[in-house]
């Protein structure tokens, strides 16, 4: 599991996905996050906007973050 240290009180997945390099583009976050291909808490999360806070655990083809 990698961890990912914020600065701010939330990043949203899709920029999440993009800062920790596991898509390329803003375009490619929103069609995997739409596609249900991504879990926040082991939950499926389609909501690109979602706010992701220090402690959540998002999960994206076999790769885990723990957000700090």
């Amino acid at each position: 599991m990698e961890k990912i240290k914020i600065d701010t009180e939330f990043i949203k997945l899709d920029s999440l996905l993009k800062f920790a390099a596991l898509v390329a583009t803003g375009g490619e976050a929103k069609l995997v996050i739409s596609e249900g291909m991504v879990k926040v808490n082991g939950e499926v999360c389609t909501m690109r906007g979602k706010k992701i806070r220090s402690g959540d655990k998002v999960s994206f083809n076999k790769n885990e973050l723990l957000i700090e």
